[in-house]
């Protein structure tokens, strides 16, 4: 009997013990110090932000972080790179939280799709998220069909991320179909996000409290437990990023034009048709990546050609209107899809207008230079003024421009000393002159 209660008890407490054992190994210790990464995703999104993705996520497995922790501030963007960033949050090596900060900041259009697929959402007091609903490339509502389509597919994708992070379904549906948008209290009321955090380290601070599961883990720390490390984009991701901007790529299009246009009015200059060609092909790498509409792009290629043609036809100007008319319409035209923040209007009147002086004022002068008699050379002589300087046998001499000249008159006669004579003609030496009566 004594053996008995000697196994049973050792049954407890082997029981107990190992019941602790899988309590212990359903969580990670909260004595242990996180190391999180932190990255920041700010402006249009397009692909430099894919890369920058991409990059964080490389560098975290690398190191072998514990968090991804982004800093989103976005207006929207491209469709596409905010598909490619979506995929790599839905299934990430390691676990993507998202801030949206600071104070007055927002994660609007795809903004909302990637707080939707990060493991954990957090916002800032006085931020906004939503209004996803797709637009045209004017801001206006797209035709009925297409926008059927459209937003559709949008809605059916942001349903499903919702669904697997386990937020509100129906509020980010109507965030797409209905362009609904909420404060950071309203979003963490409905579900829509995690936590409100005024900085990173309340994030931080909040989701060690309340721990986070990774892969059948739980991830608890304490405030001082963690390790905050930032991420370097570097150069290439600044370059990329400036280069996508759509105001950037327009310049750059519209410095190009200009350029080339520069070079081909005043052959042999170099420079300017050097830095024409250079920024052109630029531009055309940025539009490649964006979202342009190509009838826009020709339309100010056509401008620019118009421009050129001025100093060849004579129009009376009607081609420097035509050429003006292009590039405006053009720029309205140039990106499509409302993905992009469209370039102002003040910003396409203010380029056009200066662009259309600055070529009519060359266009001007490169007639006004042909038009011009040559100033040099035995041609310069003609139409200018002297007097018969001597006379001998027939012959004589002329003083034209304090220089002495042999001459003959036009009519083959002699001419009195002192005579006032005109330069009809020059060849070698000798100038052919007529009286002034």
């Amino acid at each position: 009997m004594l053996l008995l209660k000697y196994f049973k008890s050792l049954s407890s407490s082997m029981i107990i013990a190992f019941v602790i054992i899988i309590l212990m190994s359903g969580s990670v210790c909260a004595g242990k110090n996180v190391k999180v990464l932190y990255g920041q995703i700010e402006g249009t999104i397009s692909l430099a932000q894919v890369n920058l993705i991409e990059g964080i996520i490389k560098q975290a497995v690398d190191d072998e972080d514990d968090l991804i922790l982004l800093r989103l501030e976005t207006p929207g963007g491209l469709t596409t790179s905010m598909r490619e960033i979506v995929k790599m949050m839905m299934n990430p090596p390691v676990p993507i939280c998202i801030w949206v900060g600071p104070e007055g900041t927002h994660a609007a259009s795809a903004g909302t799709f990637l707080v939707a697929a990060a493991n954990v959402s957090a916002m800032a007091p006085s931020t906004t998220v939503g209004a996803a609903s797709p637009v045209s490339s004017s801001g206006d509502d797209l035709p009925e069909t297409m926008n059927k389509k459209v937003t559709n597919d949008l809605i059916s994708l942001i349903k499903g991320i919702a669904l697997k992070r386990g937020r509100n379904i129906n509020w980010y549906a109507d965030s797409v179909g209905k362009g609904v948008s909420i404060n950071a209290q309203e979003a963490v009321t409905l579900n829509v996000i995690n936590y409100i955090a005024v900085s990173p380290e309340d994030f931080l601070e909040q989701l060690g409290a309340k721990g986070l599961l990774i892969n059948g883990q739980e991830l608890k720390f304490s405030k001082d437990g963690y390790t905050l490390v930032n991420y370097e984009a570097g150069l290439s991701y600044s370059v990329l990023s400036w280069l996508l901007d759509p105001q950037v790529a327009y310049y750059l299009l519209i410095a190009g034009i200009l350029g080339i246009f520069f070079e081909l009015v005043t052959p042999g200059v170099i420079l300017p048709g050097v830095i024409g060609g250079f920024c052109l092909v630029t531009a055309f790498y940025a539009m490649s990546i964006l979202p342009t509409n190509a009838a826009g792009l020709l339309l100010m290629l056509f401008g620019g050609i118009l421009f050129i043609l001025e100093l060849f036809v004579t129009s009376y100007g009607l081609l420097s209107v035509a050429a003006a008319i292009s590039l405006f319409v053009g720029s309205l035209v140039l990106f499509k899809g409302g993905e992009v923040q469209q370039i102002p209007l003040g910003s396409i009147i203010g380029t056009v207008l200066s662009f259309s002086v600055f070529a009519a004022i060359v266009v001007f002068l490169v007639a006004k230079a042909h038009s011009r008699k040559p100033a040099v050379g035995m041609q310069g002589m003609v139409g200018l003024e002297g007097e018969v300087f001597r006379t001998f046998s027939g012959k004589f001499k002329v003083r034209v421009r304090g220089e002495i000249w042999n001459a003959v008159n036009v009519d083959g006669s002699g001419l009195a000393l002192g005579s006032k004579v005109k330069v009809v003609s020059a060849e070698g030496l000798t100038l052919t002159v007529t009286r002034i009566s």
